[in-house]
């Protein structure tokens, strides 16, 4: 049988990890074991970080409405609440970009819902 080597596979793999803790601090960029320990953790942390965005965005979102809301003499819960019973279907997203931006419009919304 001929002598397989099989370097060419195991630089690849150590090149393409490598690649991707690039930008890391200290040995965790150059040396093989700490960068795949280190990305270990990265990539955990990274799924993470992705669900807690989604939160983080809607305590955001709720804290612009709930300022807006308090300036037009209302509490955001009974803004949610009175939304909801008037059938008026405008997420977070789009009631805080209009009390922050467009509060004439924000202020008729409130009347609407009302």
């Amino acid at each position: 049988m001929t002598r397989v080597k099989r370097g060419v596979q195991a630089n690849r793999r150590r090149k393409r990890l490598l690649k991707h803790a690039k930008g890391f601090m200290w040995t965790r960029d150059s040396k093989y074991r700490q960068a795949k320990e280190a990305l270990l953790h990265a990539w955990s942390f990274q799924f993470v970080g992705r669900k807690n965005k989604k939160r983080d965005f809607r305590r955001l979102w709720q804290v612009k409405i709930g300022a807006a809301a308090k300036e037009n003499g209302i509490s955001y819960s009974r803004l949610i609440d009175r939304l909801h019973k008037a059938k008026i279907e405008l997420d977070r997203k789009i009631l805080a970009d209009l009390a922050e931006n467009h509060p004439e419009t924000f202020k008729k919304i409130i009347s609407q819902s009302q």
